[in-house]
């Protein structure tokens, strides 16, 4: 299989040094030397981006629904009136409270103008001390009065603005629970909304993974395309899914700039192991079929088909599991060899070559 393969490489490449004859190619050949360094392990794990502020707002107060301005996927801002209650009920409370506390002001008012004269005649001893005791206690009760009445107005107040729910902050509303006309009582869910200002990354890892990566305390995450998300602080659940076995790690996304919304999958990579590997750029590789190949220079300087066995792709490098030893130098733009007086087909291979595959 090795031999058809690398046969089938001669051809095209026989072709291809046939199709640029006469064009004179005199590229300029880049190289790079094989380099031994550590290779961080990974693990990649489906995460979830979800909302930090996810909330469903509840009724405060009994009523009738009166008003929904906005609907289910509507955008809201902070404070934005999202349910109106009919608040009668609430307001006659008010009203009630509010001639509650004008009646105990007035007769506060009444109490400190008896208690006044009684204490000025109580001075000059033409009133008992009893007498004055009383009017004491009455001016001092009709205060008492005051203070209830005026919690009174207070909680009426509140009752009724209960009757007007606002948004706690702005983002999208996801699901209502209530349609026009419809009584609610205290407890009742209204409506379910979230915010994009704040996402964050969930994945839960298996078992055997959780202490490594509590202790490194690294993960990269990545979405669909390719794109690398700046994730913030960690947050590792102290306690396994008792059906999964897993753990859950939860970390804050940095960069929420609209393309972002809860329910998407990203990747998640977590380094698990590490270990020493043998590295070369991917752009010095030649894939025909099955064969893997690179070109290295020899003692010669002239560049000599090898072919190689890969393992992972890191980035912009790619590792060298056979074929290559650490410290030769391959040619890292192997298409400028095309034409060039200076090909060796793998039929011309460096003496020694087959040892190191």
């Amino acid at each position: 299989m090795r031999r058809t393969a690398a046969a089938g490489l001669i051809v095209t490449l026989g072709l291809l040094a046939s199709a640029a004859q006469g064009q004179g190619s005199d590229s300029q050949l880049t190289t790079a030397v094989t380099e031994r360094s550590e290779l961080q392990e990974t693990v990649r794990l489906d995460g979830v981006i979800e909302a930090v502020q996810q909330s469903t707002v509840s009724a405060q107060t009994s009523g009738t629904v009166q008003k929904l301005p906005f609907d289910v996927d509507d955008s809201v801002a902070a404070g934005d009136l999202i349910v109106q209650l009919e608040d009668s009920e609430q307001q006659a409370r008010l009203n009630q409270a509010q001639a509650g506390l004008e009646e105990a002001e007035a007769a506060l008012a009444d109490a400190s103008q008896r208690f006044a004269r009684i204490e000025e005649v109580h001075q000059r001893g033409l009133v008992s001390r009893q007498e004055f005791d009383q009017a004491r206690n009455n001016l001092a009760a009709a205060r008492a009065r005051v203070e209830r009445s005026r919690a009174a107005v207070a909680e009426a107040k509140e009752q009724l603005s209960y009757t007007r729910v606002l948004a706690p902050y702005g983002g999208i509303l996801t699901e209502r629970h209530v349609e026009l006309g419809e009584a609610v009582s205290p407890g009742q869910p209204l409506l379910s909304g979230l915010s994009l200002e704040q996402l964050r990354v969930v994945v839960d890892l298996p078992q055997q993974y959780a202490d490594l990566a509590r202790n490194k305390r690294q993960a990269r995450v990545t979405l669909a395309d390719g794109r690398v998300l700046e994730t913030g602080d960690m947050t590792f659940y102290p306690y396994a899914d008792p059906e999964t076995h897993t753990f859950r790690l939860r970390m804050r996304l940095n960069e929420p700039n609209g393309s972002l919304f809860p329910g998407m999958l990203v990747k998640v990579s977590v380094p698990v192991a590490s270990r020493e590997a043998l590295w070369v750029p991917a752009s010095s590789l030649i894939h025909r079929s099955e064969l893997r190949a690179v070109y290295v220079l020899g003692s010669d300087q002239r560049p000599r088909l090898r072919q190689v066995r890969i393992g992972v792709r890191d980035g912009e490098r790619l590792e060298i599991l056979a074929g290559l030893s650490e410290g030769e130098r391959v040619v890292t733009n192997p298409s400028a060899l095309v034409g060039s007086d200076r090909l060796t087909l793998p039929g011309a291979a460096e003496p020694g070559g087959e040892e190191n595959r």
